[in-house]
């Protein structure tokens, strides 16, 4: 009997135990997020100060929800970066679809924003879940990433409460491997929103290439 679950229930247990996918600690799977990473202009960082800003201002007006975020934060930081031009494009509400047939299992969801040839997933999470947000949203990403359709490259991710982001890693094959970057909070000393979208546009030039 074929079990289908759904992307937004699975469980990193369960990914592991269907598809292999194995964590990898070695801080050398995933330097991308660490190095060669693009300057922004000083254009790009009054527009990331303004962000920040309007992201405090929504914390005084509470629920922060998943619509709310994405139109004031990470849209915002999207057009910063000129993810909206060519050859970036957005595809929201990615249905995806990926199937262990030994197992007998369909794992099915959709994908709140894929930006860039599919090779690199973005998924907005409600804030007010942000003191789990990345243990809950990091398994969804993952099976997302696992129906990548150009399997013979890496891929990455990042999850976005808008208050918190962080980057993902994953190399397919028969056993899946992942990484995740460190952190970076809005309200942070600074704006670590800079190097947020800093490693954005490294992604996406090791996407292009």
């Amino acid at each position: 009997m074929v079990q289908t679950i759904q992307a937004k229930d699975v469980t990193l247990e369960e990914l592991k135990n269907i598809f292999g996918l194995q964590l990898v600690r070695d801080e050398n799977f995933f330097r991308e997020w660490q190095e060669d990473l693009p300057e922004i202009t000083d254009f790009q960082k009054q527009q990331l100060d303004q962000i920040k800003a309007g992201y405090f201002n929504l914390l005084e007006h509470p629920p922060l929800l998943e619509k709310t975020i994405s139109l004031s934060v990470i849209s915002p930081l999207l057009f910063a970066g000129e993810f909206y031009l060519q050859p970036f494009y957005i595809k929201p509400e990615k249905s995806v679809e990926i199937a262990e047939e030994d197992e007998g299992v369909i794992i099915k969801g959709s994908l709140d924003t894929l930006v860039l040839k599919d090779q690199l997933w973005l998924m907005v999470i409600e804030a007010k879940r942000a003191v789990f947000s990345i243990e809950a949203g990091l398994p969804q990403i993952l099976a997302y990433m696992l129906a990548n359709p150009h399997p013979e490259k890496p891929c990455y991710g990042a999850i976005a409460t808008g208050g918190s982001f962080i980057f993902v890693k994953l190399v397919n094959g028969e056993s899946p491997r992942y990484a995740t970057s460190k952190g970076y909070l809005t309200r942070n000393p600074g704006n670590e929103l800079y190097d947020v979208l800093r490693i954005l546009k490294r992604l996406t030039q090791i996407a292009m290439s």
